[in-house]
């Protein structure tokens, strides 16, 4: 595969053409993950829970981060790599600019962050400093506590209304792609519609351009009960390889995500 870039990833949204994200957080799942086609590898600051085993993605750090995003671009074949701003490391446009920084000086090719409108001022900054950003809309995993735990975000008339309202001004300050996570499936499609930026889904239906899921998830291999909005696709494959190629085959054909693993 050759080297995925911003402009790969808008030309697939112009040509209706879906691409698959996957989480890695070391060279060897880089390697392979980035080998079986997936367009972008996203570093994400779940390593928190699947890697260290904590109960949330708050405990981890900006230099965590940077170690694994060093990690998965020396394995990294070709995938443009994401990778997350943690908890608390953008709390304003400066505090924002060093921790991306960081990121992108270990290897990243863009960042992510979780918020709304409230971030439009920092998207800005990144951006027009040469930092390209993903805005992280719906349930946002660091704001779990306020949020009353991990639930759909935009089931009401208001609280969708706001949710295109920040998509289109995240969109306007500089954001480069949209992720809209735990959402109801119409409302995706709405925003996928509303915004020219390619929009990534997880939990958010098929109408999304793209799809993201954790790596350990798709495989099988997290402890206790999956989200609704997994599939395990380790359980029908002989290898890791197996199920990786035909997790990418199933995004880019339309078959995963089926209607059961979206919300109304």
């Amino acid at each position: 595969m050759s080297n995925v870039t911003l402009h790969t990833l808008s030309a697939m949204k112009k040509n209706g053409e879906k691409f698959a994200v996957l989480t890695a957080y070391d060279a060897c799942f880089s390697h392979l993950v980035s080998s079986a086609g997936v367009e972008v590898i996203l570093v994400g600051d779940s390593l928190g829970m699947v890697l260290q085993g904590n109960d949330s993605t708050l405990p981890v750090t900006v230099e965590e981060m940077a170690y694994h995003t060093q990690a998965v671009a020396r394995g990294n074949q070709g995938s443009l790599i994401m990778s997350d701003l943690p908890f608390m490391s953008y709390a304003t446009p400066e505090q924002a600019m060093d921790s991306s920084a960081a990121l992108m000086q270990a290897g990243a090719n863009m960042v992510k962050l979780e918020g709304g409108a409230w971030l439009a001022d920092t998207v800005s900054l990144l951006a027009e400093r040469g930092i390209p950003v993903c805005a992280h809309l719906g349930l946002t995993p660091q704001t779990v506590n306020q949020l009353g735990g991990y639930r759909v975000q935009g089931r009401d008339k208001k609280s969708a209304q706001q949710m295109i309202n920040d998509a289109v001004l995240l969109q306007d300050a500089g954001a480069s792609i949209l992720l809209l996570e735990c959402v109801p499936s119409l409302l995706a499609q709405e925003i996928s519609m509303a915004v020219e930026i390619p929009v990534i889904g997880i939990g958010a239906g098929a109408g999304t351009d793209a799809q993201v899921l954790v790596m350990h998830d798709m495989l099988g291999v997290t402890p206790g009960r999956s989200p609704k909005f997994v599939k395990n696709f380790m359980a029908d494959a002989s290898s890791i390889e197996e199920a990786v190629s035909a997790y990418v085959k199933a995004v880019k054909d339309g078959s995963f995500p089926a209607a059961e693993h979206g919300f109304e």
